[in-house]
């Protein structure tokens, strides 16, 4: 059902987030996998993902990818790391799914060095008509696709855990009406 947006839009905003990251990485909420053929540079990359069929994906597309990757069974809000021994931590369509996304930001602090980067690409509320569908919307979305929340304010959850974007691009899909269609990309410091 993505498969168009992601190789359009989603596959180059990815390659461009985390094509370059070196060091340890942590992919949260790595889903089926679609980051992996873009970290090229990276020592090893965690991929975390709490759902068992996703795991199985994701695991199934370990063997192609440039870099070491370690698939682990946890969720956002419990980040399997020492404190301060992440160079970066990565999500993408992710903090709509988790349960308590300001626990994992606060996971995601924990784990990150001093200096550490977070990177994000995320979905958004929106403004206007459509932030009001969306709101509407959410919670049969939220039902259907798996756990995923339209009315999320993702870039202020961000922002009270203490991350000040280094940078950020807001962009839309087409089309923008759409349920996914606003997003942001960011980096930020820990």
């Amino acid at each position: 059902m993505t498969a168009p947006a992601e190789r359009a839009i989603l596959g180059p905003r990815r390659a461009a987030l985390v094509g370059e990251l070196t060091g340890r990485v942590m992919d949260v909420g790595a889903g089926t996998g679609a980051n992996l053929p873009h970290y090229r540079r990276a020592d090893e990359v965690i991929a975390v993902e709490p759902d068992p069929a996703m795991r199985r994906r994701l695991t199934a597309r370990v063997a192609d990818a440039r870099v070491p990757v370690t698939v682990i069974a946890a969720d956002g809000e419990t980040l399997p790391a020492e404190d301060g021994t992440v160079d970066s931590v990565v999500f993408t369509l992710v903090l709509c799914t988790v349960p308590d996304p300001a626990q994992a930001l606060a996971e995601a602090r924990r784990v990150l060095r001093p200096g550490g980067t977070l990177l994000a690409l995320e979905h958004v509320l929106g403004h206007g008509r459509a932030a009001l569908w969306r709101r509407r919307l959410d919670p049969l979305w939220t039902r259907a696709a798996a756990g995923c929340h339209l009315d999320r304010d993702t870039e202020t959850t961000i922002r009270a855990a203490g991350f000040a974007p280094a940078t950020i691009e807001h962009f839309s899909t087409s089309p923008a009406w759409g349920p996914i269609g606003d997003l942001f990309q960011l980096t930020a410091e820990r």
